[in-house]
């Protein structure tokens, strides 16, 4: 197996791994500190953010002036589209599962469908995450294992992985308190990302194997992470902020920050 393929497997294994961690809170809480997770929601939103740009959409820019005969305006953008047409289209699938959900459990006291289902909605919402963390990885077999690549697609997986945790606990807080037990309330949390390492798996494969799907890929990936930052994490992060509104959003700022910072200075 191709060594950018095997770091996308550990990577993507690493996030699921910290959803599986977010989960796990269930264990020992019944509620979390709302002000903390809202800072790693606007944090992981400002990596998130800032990585699109550095670490995905600028390397598909030069890919695709180099390597391509299109223009690489139409090729990011193209990308950049199909990514967040992506993620939009998982989003509708996301929500015509929960209404199911809504309608199974008005219908029916058996909780095995209600659980199927939520399983299917998170793994929607989960898979263009992977395809952004193994798409990055998979960049270093076609642009060199650099110390700023590989910073590059580092700092990606953290910023996914620092969305997950609070995304597990989201997942399996709100199951306990309808009555599930901790162990089951767990699993369904955890298997929110389950789908993470398969997805980044494939997008490095892809990248590496069909190199002119390159600048496509990165661009694509940009394009469901910004989706992701703006229309899920920074709003969820602004929530229940009257006491304090600049916390969250002080987060956005350090995690933009710290992901410039460190794609600047390893340039």
């Amino acid at each position: 197996m191709n060594n950018a393929v095997i770091m996308a497997l550990t990577a993507t294994v690493g996030t699921w791994l910290v959803t599986a961690l977010g989960a796990a809170v269930v264990i020992f809480f019944k509620n979390t500190n709302q002000k903390f997770l809202n800072l790693m929601l606007g944090f992981a939103a400002g990596v998130m953010i800032a990585a699109s740009f550095w670490s995905l959409l600028e390397p598909a820019i030069e890919r695709a002036e180099t390597y391509l005969d299109m223009p690489a305006w139409l090729v990011v953008t193209t990308g950049f589209i199909c990514g967040a047409l992506f993620m939009w289209g998982s989003d509708k699938a996301v929500t015509c599962a929960r209404r199911s959900i809504s309608i199974d459990k008005q219908n029916s006291t058996d909780g095995i469908n209600r659980i199927i289902m939520l399983v299917l909605s998170i793994t929607l919402h989960n898979i263009p995450e992977g395809l952004a963390v193994g798409v990055a990885f998979g960049a270093l077999h076609t642009g060199g294992y650099t110390t700023e690549a590989f910073m590059g697609a580092v700092t990606i997986a953290v910023g996914i992985g620092l969305q997950n945790f609070p995304e597990g606990a989201a997942v399996s807080l709100p199951l306990r308190r309808e009555g599930f037990s901790r162990r089951k309330s767990f699993f369904v949390g955890q298997a929110s990302a389950i789908v993470e390492p398969i997805a980044g798996v494939i997008g490095a494969a892809a990248v590496v194997y069909i190199q002119a799907l390159l600048p496509y890929a990165l661009a694509f990936a940009a394009g469901a992470m910004i989706l992701v930052a703006v229309h899920e994490l920074i709003p969820e992060c602004q929530q229940n902020q009257k006491a304090d509104p600049y916390f969250a959003t002080m987060g956005i700022v350090a995690g933009f920050t710290v992901m410039m910072l460190l794609d600047v200075a390893l340039g």
